[in-house]
């Protein structure tokens, strides 16, 4: 080694400065980086290898992490900005796919108004008579907008209770009747004594005697609940015996109608039919009303369609209430049976249901004489009654005469016997909707008798003059009692037919 003061010249490193020494490049994979130390020449190209020793000095790792982080950051700046992008363009595309659909929703609403109108228009080309005659839109319009369900309270008196389940037990007896009775049939070993019951039907002729009553039945308290649920009543005479003096009490001594001795037979006209005929019911087949104690000595028999005898355990309850067939055999053989003897028939019949509607008194009777003759010919005396509040437990739609639900509802009469009003009433649980009657007094008036003179072969002039005798004390009743139990009425008493 020579001394720092050693006199010998330097090397010469002249040739080594004139060129300046290459920059490496660093590489974000490489730890460290050489030059070629052959290479002398300025101008020709520096070859730069990457050796990985594995070793890093610290001046290379900061030199190292330094272009790495920036590209991170250029990285996660990219990221970010092409997120930014990605969003940009979904926005866009969302309010591009947003315009397109409203378009379609518009096209489509459009489209929708244009078949709408056109449907309507096809409704109105086959809109039916039948149900335009109806008036349904404005019965609909009328209950939506006037018409609440009024609900029944959860607490009501036990026997109000009772007196709804007296009124839908005989609303439904007829469908209970033929569900046991198919229910029995379903069991092969009961066909023992069904089969024999079904033929017995056919020959049994008690509807045409006068069924076979029994105390039990008509007295059964279910009536008295059954009467009390509109209520039904009756008015006669004060019970002021002329020979007795014995006096009644009635809450109106001056609503007083005759009395009926039960020394001869009776011919009840019941009035008017109504939609089922309920206070009929309840005043002839029952001792709901107390019948048999206003007029001692006289067997009522409210007579019915011959129909109704057909139905398997119905007829026979039917039966054990006095009910009978309005045939004119069983009408003869009834009145025949003697003093106290009486039959009540519903004159209108199915054809003076479909004028019941609330407030009015459309009877039909100008052409009904039938009733007239059987009552000469029988020689019972004829009872007017009237029954105010009838027509007022069921509402009707509206079927007005020569209109096409009147003309259908009459030719399905002449088919079947009877026909079908389109009323409504009451639920169980609610005021305003269903098919039980409405709660509204119903009062059954009982007229004058008019006495008759037994001819087997009446006149058509006897048979006329008994009618107008017959209607004129109709109207004296009407005349008398409507102020009283038909204050809301909306016409007067009117003979239709």
């Amino acid at each position: 080694m020579a001394s720092v003061l050693d006199d010998s010249p330097l090397p010469d490193i002249s040739d080594r400065l004139e060129s300046p020494p290459p920059i490496p490049f660093l590489d974000s994979g490489s730890a460290t980086m050489t030059t070629d130390p052959s290479s002398n020449n300025s101008t020709s190209d520096n070859s730069v290898t990457p050796v990985n020793t594995g070793h890093n000095s610290p001046l290379e790792e900061d030199a190292q992490a330094t272009p790495t982080l920036r590209r991170r950051k250029i990285s996660r700046k990219s990221k970010k900005t092409g997120e930014k992008k990605a969003d940009v363009e979904e926005d866009v595309t969302e309010d591009k796919t947003a315009v397109t659909s409203s378009k379609k929703g518009n096209s489509k609403k459009d489209a929708g108004k244009g078949r709408g109108s056109g449907f309507e228009r096809m409704k109105e080309r086959i809109r039916s008579p039948l149900m335009s005659s109806l008036k349904l839109d404005d019965l609909r319009e009328h209950i939506s907008k006037n018409v609440e369900i009024k609900f029944a309270p959860l607490h009501i008196p036990p026997h109000r209770r009772f007196q709804t389940a007296a009124v839908a037990l005989w609303a439904l007896l007829l469908p209970i009747c033929l569900f046991f009775f198919f229910l029995f049939m379903s069991f092969p070993p009961t066909w023992v004594v069904l089969i024999p019951y079904l033929i017995w039907i056919q020959f049994d002729r008690a509807p045409d005697h006068g069924g076979r009553p029994k105390h039990w039945a008509r007295g059964s308290s279910i009536w008295k609940y059954f009467a009390q649920y509109y209520p039904c009543s009756i008015v006669k005479v004060c019970c002021q015996s002329r020979n007795s003096g014995k006096n009644c009490n009635y809450a109106d001594p001056s609503l007083q109608e005759a009395d009926l001795p039960a020394d001869r037979p009776y011919l009840f006209g019941y009035h008017p039919h109504g939609i089922i005929g309920m206070g009929a019911f309840a005043t002839f087949a029952t001792e709901g009303t107390n019948f048999s104690q206003l007029f001692p000595g006289i067997k009522p028999h409210l007579l019915t369609l011959e129909s109704n005898f057909k139905m398997p355990f119905y007829r026979d309850l039917l039966l054990f209430h006095g009910v009978s067939s309005v045939s004119k055999p069983s009408c003869a053989n009834i009145l025949a049976q003697g003093p106290g003897s009486a039959i009540t028939i519903v004159i209108g019949g199915a054809a003076e249901s479909l004028s019941a509607h609330p407030g009015t008194a459309d009877l039909t009777l100008k052409k009904r004489f039938g009733f007239i003759k059987m009552a000469i010919r029988e020689g019972a005396d004829l009872v007017p009654v009237f029954s105010f509040g009838e027509n007022d437990i069921y509402e009707q739609l509206a079927n007005a005469k020569g209109s096409i639900v009147y003309k259908v509802q009459k030719r399905f009469q002449k088919i079947f016997g009877f026909t079908l009003p389109l009323f409504y009433g009451r639920g169980l649980f609610n005021y305003n909707y269903g098919l039980m009657p409405f709660r509204h007094p119903i009062v059954s008036v009982i007229g004058k008798p008019i006495s008759v003179t037994r001819d087997p072969n009446p006149s058509h002039e006897v048979v006329q003059k008994t009618q107008k005798l017959y209607i004129e004390e109709l109207m004296r009743i009407w005349d008398r009692y409507k102020d009283v139990y038909a204050r809301n009425r909306t016409k007067e008493l009117t003979l239709v037919e």
